[in-house]
């Protein structure tokens, strides 16, 4: 399954975006535009699908409330609008539609409700809230039909696709000193603190299988590294280790707490893509800590371990290498740019300038990334000398 389409009205910077998703997805704008907010569009799905993880209430807390989420630019019309079109592929209409409405029941430290919640299957609508149930217990307005499973069965495929997108923006601090970092657990560990436990907890097949290709493709980006593999320590701790050849006649093995950071992400990126299946992976800037030379491969790294896996990727990026890339297709990419009532966000591909230089032979790189630059950038170093 696939989102191919997703609305957003009053969702943090966005007031009303529209657009159109692919099987890669590029977010590009100036900083503090909102690509991390949309990026958490789909985590707020993932967490209000989960039924053992507090559904709608914990997702909105979470997240601090309502009025946190709630678009600043919001005034006469407050409820905040989610909807996402699927579909088994890119170009048929889409099998689902969700649709979920959110606001403040008015009033004290009152939980938030839903205004609506809404499903159709095959263009037929098959759940539309409130109904008469809600109307007679306004507390059931507090939780979705989505995190019910009682409730949830003729359109569980929708929770079933939303529970099980990743987020990936790995921390190498967390991953190699796990312990030092105490504190609240955040759910589905998006900073990788835990990502080993991930690792050693998948089949013993399919483990050795990834790390093997993984290790192919570092001798390539870590000429000196070799033998990949994961072991436990003597208290069962997970860990990965491997051998590297430097100027020793022999060899030294090292753990993930030597590894360099863009190793550590490396390592990760490619096992996040290796696993993700008939799901989405969402991506928070994977440049970071890596040569220019390897970002400009990932697009097409990712394009290759997307065969046949009906995998979705959407990623933030503020790279020129990264998006030099001339595979890259203005349909795949967002440009984001704010406005004076919230953020703009458009399909490059929609935008008649830039969609004749591409089709002349340019690059995203060269053609829409230098519009997200921030106006007056130049003066930047002259107001830090004043």
């Amino acid at each position: 399954m696939y989102i191919q389409r997703i609305k957003l009205k009053n969702w943090r910077n966005f007031t009303d975006i529209d657009v159109q998703l692919r099987e890669r997805v590029f977010l590009i704008g100036p900083n503090a535009c909102g690509k991390s907010n949309f990026l958490d569009v789909f985590r707020f799905l993932r967490d209000i699908a989960d039924p053992d993880g507090g559904g709608l209430q914990r997702a909105v807390k979470e997240r601090g409330g309502v009025l946190k989420l709630r678009s600043l630019y919001a005034r006469r019309y407050p409820t905040i609008e989610i909807e996402v079109h699927l579909g088994a592929d890119l170009s048929s209409p889409p099998q689902w539609v969700y649709s979920i409405g959110i606001k403040n029941q008015k009033g004290g430290d009152n939980p938030p409700i839903l205004a609506w919640e809404k499903v159709w299957k095959n263009k037929n609508l098959i759940l539309k809230r409130p109904d008469e149930d809600d109307e007679e217990d306004p507390k059931l307005l507090t939780q979705t039909a989505l995190e019910q499973l009682r409730f949830n069965r003729e359109f569980r495929d929708i929770q079933v696709f939303f529970q099980s997108s990743l987020y990936l923006h790995l921390v190498p601090q967390l991953l190699r000193y796990p312990d030092t970092f105490e504190g609240a657990t955040l759910r589905a560990d998006p900073f990788g603190k835990n990502f080993l436990e991930r690792v050693i907890k998948t089949p013993e097949k399919t483990r050795k299988a990834w790390l093997s290709k993984i290790e192919h493709a570092l001798r390539i980006a870590v000429p000196q590294m070799k033998q990949l593999t994961d072991i436990k320590d003597d208290m069962g701790h997970p860990h990965l280790e491997a051998v590297y050849e430097h100027w020793r006649p022999k060899a030294g093995k090292q753990r993930e707490d030597q590894f360099s950071d863009g190793t550590l992400r490396l390592i990760a990126l490619f096992w996040s893509l290796l696993e993700t299946r008939n799901s989405i992976l969402l991506l928070e800037e994977p440049e970071l800590s890596l040569n220019a030379a390897i970002v400009a491969k990932l697009p097409a790294i990712i394009a290759r371990l997307q065969k046949g896996k009906k995998s979705q990727v959407i990623l933030s990026t503020h790279s020129a290498d990264l998006l030099s890339d001339p595979g890259i297709d203005g349909r795949e990419v967002i440009m984001m740019q704010p406005k004076k009532e919230g953020t703009e966000a458009r399909v490059v591909s929609s935008i008649p300038e830039i969609r004749q230089l591409l089709e002349a032979g340019l690059t995203i790189s060269e053609t829409a990334l230098p519009q997200t630059a921030p106006l007056n950038i130049q003066q930047l170093e002259l107001e830090l000398e004043l």
